[in-house]
Order: structure tokens, then sequence, then C-alpha cells
């Protein structure tokens, strides 16, 4: 299949996921034609499915964002499949990744900072980071951090409102530094880093603060209507689990390039 529009067209895997939605529907597009085919029509985990499907479409550009938390064989081998068959069609590959492929320090990470995972999933996005650049040096990594909406919410948002209705119990820990980044800003420079082929490596996009989870899911709740006091705290100590604690990423290089974020205060003003 040969694409003949005007536009030019962008590829979207796991379009039907949180960022995939709010990507597919940008009003930040602009000339960019989104072709965001289903995981039943292509399984990353299949080299063969992605390389005749990106073969198929000729895309411009790749934004992959497919991915499964608890799965490996999709995070690493699916991501890898995507950088290769956009390499081999002279895509530009925009490929997402965490800001949870490091482990947490005082300082704020910047792109220059080697990972250092202290999860599964840390370690699976930071060799898939690895992995894909050995494919295709010409890719972006961007690393982004707790992603939520307004008109869509995620699943932070939807774990406030359950537990202030009394059908959840979610515990926010108070020592959990993040960057959270409305889904909007974040597709927003999705597609604007889709048109900048030479930015390659890596770039930090997120919120401009870092918050604990407890002081997000605040400010969420304040949104909501309810009483942010009813919510539970704890912290990461107290629940014996092992997860990146102050893990807070430095965005002045993506700053310097205008790409900026809004606050969580200025996004959910009521």
């Amino acid at each position: 299949m040969r694409w003949n529009r005007r536009n030019q067209l962008l590829l979207v895997t796991g379009g039907s996921g949180f960022v995939g939605r709010h990507l597919t529907t940008s009003a930040s597009l602009g000339q960019w034609e989104v072709v965001a085919p289903s995981s039943a029509t292509v399984d990353i985990t299949s080299p063969e499915r992605v390389r005749e499907q990106i073969r198929q479409w000729k895309p411009k550009a790749v934004v992959h964002l497919a991915y499964r938390k608890d799965d490996p064989r999709v995070i690493i081998g699916g991501s890898v499949n995507v950088a290769r068959a956009a390499a081999e069609v002279g895509a530009r590959l925009v490929h997402m990744s965490t800001d949870v492929v490091f482990g947490g320090r005082s300082l704020p990470y910047t792109e220059h900072d080697a990972p250092t995972p202290n999860t599964d999933y840390g370690r699976w996005k930071a060799d898939a980071e690895a992995e894909v650049m050995a494919v295709d040096p010409g890719a972006l990594i961007v690393r982004t951090s707790l992603v939520y909406g307004t008109e869509r919410l995620a699943s932070i948002q939807l774990d406030v409102e359950r537990t202030l209705r009394g059908q959840a119990s979610t515990t926010f820990f108070t020592d959990e530094y993040r960057c959270p980044v409305h889904a909007a800003d974040l597709t927003a420079a999705l597609a604007e880093l889709a048109r900048r082929p030479e930015l390659t490596g890596s770039i930090h996009v997120a919120g401009p603060e870092s918050l604990s989870r407890a002081d997000f899911a605040r400010h969420v709740a304040s949104w909501m209507g309810f009483d942010p006091a009813h919510l539970r705290t704890s912290t990461i100590a107290e629940s014996g689990m092992q997860r990146p604690a102050n893990v807070v990423l430095d965005t002045s290089y993506a700053a310097s390039l205008g790409i900026t974020c809004r606050s969580v205060a200025e996004v959910l003003r009521r």
C-alpha cells in the first residue's frame, strides 16, 4: 500500500493506550496523518508482522508507545522489532521510555546520566533503550514521568476517585517524587519531536515540578471535588515495597528546544 495524501504519515504503536489515545486525537498533530494499527493487526513481538505493516504504510515517522509492564518480550523484543522495521524504511523513530530507568537520588537526572534501575520494569525499559539505539542510532528516546489527563483519566486518578468513593483503599506515598505531566502536553511534544530527525539520543519531557504521589493525589482529589484529607498516605519504607523514590527529571534540554509542559496546579485549576 502506498500513501498518497499530502500530509505526512505518522504510525503509532499502542494507539489504544492512555497516551496513544491522546496522541491520535491531539490538536497538535498539524500536518501529521495518523495510523494506529491495533495490537491484533500488529503483534510487536512478531518481527515479520511489524516489518510487514511498516513496509506497507511507509510512514515518515513512528512513535512507539506499545508496552506491557509485566512482559519483557514486549518491552524489549517488541521495541527492537519496531526500531529495526522503522530503520529499514528510513522512518524517524520516537521511542517512549520512562523515568524509572533511574533508581532515585537527591539531584534531578539529566539525559547524560546512565540508567540505574532498581525494579524489573525499570531494567527492562533501560535494556529496551539500549537495544533500540543499537539498532537505530538515529532514534530519539523520550523519557517521561507520571502521565495524567483531564478528559480521560489515568489509573492513579481513578485510584484517587475509587478510594474516596469507598470503592478501593489505595495508599499514596509521601516519599515517592515524580514530575507529573498532562497527556496533552506530552503528546504535543511527541508530535513535534517526530518532525525533528536531527534530534537523537534521549530527551526528558515531563512536568516542571516534583510532587510526591500523595501531593499529586491531593491535587486530583481537590479537582474532583473531594476532601483530600480523606486520602490514605504512607511511605515506601513503611510499605516494604521496592520502588524508585526521588526520581526527578531535568527538562532543561527540552525547554531549550521550546518544549515545555504545564504544572499540575495550572492544569487542575478549579
